[in-house]
């Protein structure tokens, strides 16, 4: 039988049987091997997969995972050069952002944006909590939405508290599996919650001291909401870690520097020391934001820091 994978806790699977949408719990056929592999979960959330129902029992095997469309993956949190796939075969990926309570940095959403472009997934920018927005969160969401729709991306103002966007994030989501995420406390389950009255997932208040999220979401999962959309619910990413990239293909996901870097002098052109390149010039010309090559810059140092101490 085929199925989804919609909730994943410790070694035990919740599956969706896409004939009958009967659920069942599932764990693992022997152990799918690890070896060589660069990823940490060898099953994940949306992945579609076979299952055999135990003799006598209520449970089920996974007996063969399908080949992914795609996947969004981030560093381990807990080994740095491994990969977890956050979650596969998704359409696109909503990036909740707050400007404080908690910030959400540019150098972030350029992370994640970089990240979803490696593996072909539309970006969808929320910018929430736009009913606590002050005179200067104002003019920080109007900066960041003339970068990014300028560079072809939804971005959209919400308010789960207000229900201010709501109306346009349903209709962006519509027909739709789309993965939510962002920091802890930026509003990802009481936005799900507004979208569905009939989810109830867990929120929390922002810490008084380090006016930081806390984590409520403990794993993700799948929810299918009555509009016709699917959310992947995901815990809170307190940083995003890039992996399984080298320095000169960086340039190539940030897509106002592709467009650019045929011109550049030379074909190995990193964009940050080389003359005659495209790239700078058009720093310097305003064509580019200076924001988002800062924030490019820092990726580039990042990935030459991480693949050092891997060659040594």
């Amino acid at each position: 039988m085929k199925g989804r994978v919609i909730r994943s806790t410790g070694s035990w699977y919740t599956v969706k049987n896409v004939t009958t949408n009967e659920w069942v719990q599932c764990r693992m056929k022997g152990k799918f091997r690890l070896d060589g592999s660069t990823t940490t979960n060898p099953i994940a959330i949306g992945d579609f997969v076979d299952f055999e129902v135990e003799e006598g029992l209520d449970t089920a095997l996974i007996v063969y995972i399908y080949p992914r469309n795609n996947y969004i993956v981030r560093q381990s949190s807990h080994r740095k050069y491994l990969r977890h796939i956050v979650a596969a075969n998704i359409d696109q990926a909503i990036l909740i952002v707050t400007f404080s309570k908690p910030r959400t940095s540019l150098g972030f959403i350029d992370r994640f944006i970089l990240t979803a472009e490696m593996y072909h997934i539309p970006v969808v920018l929320v910018f929430n909590k736009q009913d606590a927005y002050k005179k200067k969160d104002i003019q920080k969401y109007e900066r960041a939405k003339h970068i990014y729709e300028s560079l072809g991306y939804t971005c959209l103002l919400t308010s789960a508290t207000t229900g201010y966007g709501l109306d346009e994030l349903k209709a962006c989501m519509k027909d739709k599996t789309s993965l939510l995420a962002g920091h802890s406390g930026v509003g990802k389950s009481s936005l799900a919650n507004c979208l569905d009255e009939k989810l109830h997932l867990a929120t929390k208040v922002i810490s008084r001291y380090t006016e930081k999220g806390q984590h409520t979401t403990t794993h993700a999962e799948i929810y299918d909401l009555p509009f016709g959309a699917s959310i992947i619910d995901t815990p809170g990413i307190k940083e995003f870690g890039i992996v399984s990239i080298e320095p000169i293909e960086i340039g190539h996901y940030f897509v106002e520097m592709k467009a650019l870097m045929g011109n550049c002098h030379f074909n190995d052109c990193l964009h940050i020391n080389e003359k005659k390149c495209a790239v700078k010039d058009a720093i310097e010309n305003g064509i580019v934001s200076e924001e988002r090559y800062k924030n490019y810059v820092n990726i580039v140092n990042s990935i030459q820091d991480i693949n050092y101490w891997e060659r040594n």
